[in-house]
């Protein structure tokens, strides 16, 4: 099938990518020249695994293209996905502005029959709104249909995810719109479930805010476990054990970061606003992902004492292992919070650190190694649970800094195991 994917960020480039690796011929489109010369080029512009490789093969057999040239893309092309950015605007609705821009563009491109479908995470009504948005500039007057396909793609494991997701979410309005991502879909072998556009983008940002909520509830019983001195890990396979509940998301932590769970999760807070309902429930949600940092600093005084002067080494800085995305990372806010009360700060992450140098500069020093940074330190913080971590010769760690004393905000280590070796060590609801 002929698609066209508009956009390349996260989601697009795999989505794409993934597309074209299944046999299809894939435009991807994107506004910015030099990341569509570097993708020409086979330079990505995301840490993905295995996404470099991806995009290499099918570029090389003739079924992946890049380009700036919308016009070009959707004459092309039958089907056409939207996965422009939708940040947040400051009220926490999505900003929708270039959403609203590509689909008049489409409508200015078409010249035979096309099937526009959402990809990026909208509010619910944004199907309605492109559908009149392309019949207003639809000069032509070429048939169409609208639709939305959310995406549920995690940061690290995306292209497992498209190729062997736990469901397909087709949001038509039309038998036609549903017989061609059936059979686009069909490849995978996958459950799928057709509804209606609306339900569709309602879908997305349920899914996000109750994983969320998983993550903030493990993370409000850890505050619980450390007034009680219980284990929030044992406490967390307890009640994982329970089909009904399960384990997934119930890792207790500093809290969930990256771009869709925050954005995802303010964004529905507002839709239920303005539907008429408080979503009271997702605002606890939000305020107990935003607890956690201060939560990890008053451990760090806990165990360091007074915090002006000291030097404290961070270990991880996105916001989760096997990515480079640094946005909404909850170890850029603990960074901040820790350099304003006269902290001196050591950095070290496997993937992300070019990206951090553009973010944080010369307001803490890189370091080339885990070793590095803890050398010389008073406190060592655990932020993003990367494997090289959970490996690391903690007897040498323990040599290299001033004082042995450890805050794991990951939870990777066993707390007996770390103290035996004489750390002062505190975890997030550990006993």
């Amino acid at each position: 099938m002929k698609i066209s994917v508009i956009g390349s960020g996260y989601v697009g480039l795999v989505t794409g990518a993934c597309f074209a690796e299944l046999g299809n011929t894939v435009i991807c489109v994107d506004n910015d020249k030099t990341k569509v010369k570097k993708l020409k080029s086979g330079i990505m512009p995301i840490y993905e695994p295995g996404l470099s490789e991806l995009v290499r093969r099918n570029v090389r057999k003739g079924r992946l293209f890049f380009t700036t040239d919308i016009k070009e893309a959707v004459r092309k092309s039958e089907i056409i996905f939207i996965a422009v950015g939708t940040p947040p605007r400051d009220n926490g609705e999505a900003d929708l502005s270039s959403v609203e821009h590509v689909s008049r563009e489409i409508a200015l491109s078409m010249t035979s029959y096309k099937l526009v479908i959402e990809k990026s995470t909208v509010p619910v009504n944004t199907g309605e709104w492109v559908e009149r948005t392309i019949k207003i500039f639809n000069k032509r007057r070429v048939k169409f249909d609208v639709a939305s396909n959310p995406e549920f793609l995690r940061e690290g494991t995306a292209i497992e995810d498209f190729m062997n997701p736990d469901r397909v979410v087709l949001g038509v309005s039309s038998k036609k719109a549903a017989d061609i991502l059936r059979t686009l879909y069909g490849p995978l072998n996958a459950p799928i479930l057709v509804t209606d556009i609306k339900s569709a983008e309602i879908i997305k940002h349920a899914a996000n805010s109750f994983l969320a909520m998983k993550i903030s509830f493990i993370n409000a019983i850890s505050n619980i476990c450390d007034r009680l001195n219980a284990d929030v890990a044992e406490v967390a396979k307890g009640i994982g054990l329970d089909k009904r509940i399960g384990d997934k998301f119930l890792n207790a932590g500093l809290g969930f970061g990256g771009f869709c769970f925050p954005k995802d999760l303010a964004a529905f807070i507002r839709i239920s606003e303005k539907a008429g309902y408080d979503f009271g429930l997702l605002k606890e949600v939000e305020k107990i992902n935003e607890s956690q940092k201060l939560a990890l600093i008053r451990k760090i005084e806990g165990i360091t004492w007074n915090l002006p002067g000291k030097t404290v080494g961070i270990l991880g800085l996105s916001f989760k292992p096997d990515t480079d995305d640094l946005r909404y990372a909850p170890a850029l806010d603990i960074i901040t919070m820790l350099r304003q009360q006269g902290v001196k700060i050591k950095v070290y992450d496997p993937i992300a650190m070019g990206k951090a140098r553009r973010i944080l500069k010369k307001s803490v020093k890189f370091c080339r190694d885990a070793y590095d940074t803890v050398k010389d330190c008073d406190c060592l913080v655990i932020a993003t649970e990367w494997s090289e971590f959970k490996e690391l010769d903690l007897k040498k760690v323990k040599r290299l800094m001033k004082q042995p004393a450890m805050v794991d905000g990951r939870n990777i280590y066993e707390p007996a195991e770390v103290k035996k070796l004489g750390f002062t060590y505190t975890g997030m609801g550990r006993r």
